[in-house]
């Protein structure tokens, strides 16, 4: 059976209810070569499904410190003090008529891409005009507005830029990945520092094994930077 056959009649079991093991059983194929063809059909299913309106977009000012975008140069910004690495993006899309849902993701741009993410969250427009300046209360340059694309640009081009390095997104960045839309790649902007990787240590990171995960992709320094904090 072709694979575009058999994505076929996985997404007319699916739907009918079965399990990724009964499935396998229609099929009579092994249940781990089902597993994947589920996910592609999940997959394809949010790309086509529409999506809810867009209500706001925010990314902290200074996202572009150590960075290039090529072909968008309006979207590169003057270099700010304290700023640099760390990238944070907020999307808010309705959810009801008086409510919204809201997804954050919190991006290392220079090496390990989405390090964090939040929601979806259900509130209400009141309670996100209030929620946005809590959310870039550490970034000392303070927010801004930004297109949906450049969000789509920033976090799916770091997700692909740090499994290039050996780095997969946060656990929670799948539930929120939905709010991002469609993204076709690649992306046009230059992660690493300087086009370099530069690993900064957080205080939940384990520096040990990101920089033996870098030896392993990418080499030893002068290949790549690090930061740890003590």
């Amino acid at each position: 059976m072709e694979k575009t056959e058999l994505l076929e009649q996985v997404r007319r079991l699916r739907s009918e209810g079965k399990s990724p093991k009964e499935i396998a059983r229609a099929l009579d194929v092994r249940p781990s070569a089902v597993a994947p063809l589920v996910r592609a059909v999940a997959a394809q299913d949010r790309a086509t499904a529409e999506l809810p309106e867009l209500v706001g977009c925010w990314i902290n000012v200074g996202w572009s410190q150590g960075l290039s975008v090529v072909g968008r140069p309006d979207w590169i910004e003057p270099a700010q003090d304290g700023a640099g690495g760390l990238v944070s993006v907020l999307i808010a899309r309705r959810h009801r008529w008086d409510k919204v849902s809201v997804c954050g993701y919190l991006v290392d741009v220079y090496c390990l891409g989405v390090k964090n993410a939040l929601g979806p969250d259900i509130t209400d427009d009141v309670a996100l005009r209030r929620f946005v300046p809590e959310y870039f209360r550490t970034f000392r340059n303070g927010w801004k507005e930004a297109p949906i694309e450049l969000a789509q640009e920033i976090v799916f081009g770091a997700v692909e830029y740090a499994r290039g390095l050996g780095f997969e997104p946060h656990a929670d960045f799948l539930k929120a990945a939905d709010h991002l839309g469609t993204w076709e790649g690649p992306s046009g902007i230059t992660f690493g520092n300087q086009g370099k990787p530069c690993y900064i240590s957080g205080p939940y990171d384990n520096p040990r094994r990101v920089i033996d995960t870098l030896h392993r992709t990418v080499g030893p320094p002068p290949n790549f930077d690090h930061i740890v904090m003590m």
